[in-house]
């Protein structure tokens, strides 16, 4: 059940970063050169080898540890979605 959420949650991380990426907002202009690599698809090679290192400690360990990488990674999500709604609202 946890590597279904946490699959969900990826997911979830994967949009907000392309909405970001879509947003045209200035900051992204500000970004060092490597974030701008693969087309600005760097990021989303980042998204995916985070997503993949908690769903592999998560499967692959027992008791607090595989917890504390699902609560990691929602943690990361939720700074995530608030980091997104901020550039895309244009707050920041």
């Amino acid at each position: 059940m946890a590597l279904v959420l946490l699959f969900l949650l990826g997911v979830g991380n994967f949009v907000m970063h392309k909405a970001v990426l879509e947003s045209g907002h200035p900051l992204l202009g500000q970004m060092p050169w490597f974030v701008h690599m693969l087309g600005g698809r760097f990021g989303l090679v980042v998204e995916f080898l985070l997503l993949t290192a908690a769903m592999l400690v998560n499967q692959n360990t027992e008791g607090s540890s595989a917890t504390g990488a699902a609560l990691a990674y929602l943690g990361y999500t939720i700074a995530n979605a608030l980091a997104a709604w901020l550039i895309i609202t244009r707050r920041v």
